[in-house]
């Protein structure tokens, strides 16, 4: 019975929470992952097109809240996410177009870009800001929990509650939802095969008759689909703060990097490397211990390698241990 009490407070505090986490790093670092293989440079600028997208769902939210439309026990977002990916999808097409373009065509190096979308980043920053302010922003609603610690506990008989709230669960199933339309794209369809080909090799992909700019706009509008898909999950999950997404930037690179920059496959993986590494070094495991071990041994401390305020160092140095003793990565995506 401590062992089951255990295995459900692990569940509850570090496992069912690092699994939505994971989902949502790993889908905004197959964003991160995206750009960088098929336009070859590093999107600084993605946080904050994930806190732009979210932005437009949750306006689109408290429009049909106003209206009365509802879906139930599920978030209204849900029914905005279609217009916040199209506001998204505007955004990031106009900034190519006046920006990115440019550069393409001098074929600058891709610090060079780097350096660019920093810029973008502060001006998609400052806009979010300016249209919803820079406070927390609350857009949930539905049903809160799919179930709750007291309904757990009263089933099993356990001294633990397991809860999983509506947003994780959303978060999971929407995840993989997205995730396999995306591989079946990349890897079924004319254009996805393109967008392939010109991943691996741009000059021949040119030789080969394929359109650079239809692989650009289509690039642009998966990743704005996937960063505000991402944004929004999170936003459900936690809470919807312009400056969060910001934040957000490290453990999505490290999670981008640890995987493989450029591979796919390694995105997603490396989001729940971090995601994972991130819950378990900043969780107090004396509750779980005290299950697990004799009354004698119980410890007195919290047992927390570090304060939940400090989780950014874990993706900071997983980061750089990746960089220097494997910088492509766990499956080996393109050199950094």
């Amino acid at each position: 019975m401590d062992f089951l009490n255990a295995l459900v407070a692990l569940s509850n505090f570090v496992i069912v929470p690092a699994v939505a986490y994971g989902s949502q790093l790993a889908l905004g670092a197959l964003g991160v992952t995206l750009i960088y293989g098929i336009l070859r440079f590093s999107n600084f600028a993605h946080g904050d097109t994930m806190a732009f997208g979210t932005m437009g769902v949750i306006l689109a939210t408290w429009w049909l809240q106003g209206l009365g439309v509802s879906l139930g026990p599920l978030p209204t977002a849900l029914l905005a996410l279609p217009a916040g990916i199209a506001i998204c999808a505007a955004l990031v097409l106009a900034t190519d177009r006046v920006v990115y373009r440019f550069y393409r065509a001098q074929r600058v190096k891709p610090v060079i870009l780097v350096i660019v979308s920093m810029g973008v980043m502060f001006v998609y920053n400052g806009l979010t800001r300016f249209v919803i302010g820079p406070g927390d922003q609350s857009f949930g609603d539905g049903s809160r929990f799919v179930i709750s610690a007291l309904d757990f506990r009263a089933m099993t008989g356990l001294q633990e509650g397991l809860a999983i709230r509506t947003s994780q669960a959303i978060t999971l199933v929407t995840a993989i939802v997205v995730v396999a339309i995306l591989f079946w794209f990349l890897n079924r369809t004319r254009t996805g095969k393109s967008m392939r080909a010109y991943s691996d090799n741009e000059d021949l992909a040119l030789l080969s008759g394929i359109n650079p700019e239809r692989v650009v706009l289509v690039t642009w509008l998966i990743v704005a689909a996937l960063a505000t898909v991402a944004g929004t999950l999170y936003g459900l999950d936690k809470s919807f703060k312009p400056f969060t997404y910001f934040q957000l930037l490290l453990p999505i690179f490290a999670s981008a990097i640890v995987g493989g920059l450029g591979s796919p496959v390694g995105a997603i993986a490396g989001g729940f490397i971090i995601a994972f590494s991130e819950v378990t070094i900043t969780y107090a495991w004396k509750k779980v211990l005290g299950h697990l071990l004799p009354e004698s041994l119980e410890p007195d401390g919290l047992v927390q390698l570090l304060a939940v305020d400090y989780k950014f160092a874990v993706s900071f140095v997983i980061l750089v241990v990746v960089l220097l003793i494997r910088p492509t990565g766990l499956f080996r995506g393109k050199a950094v």
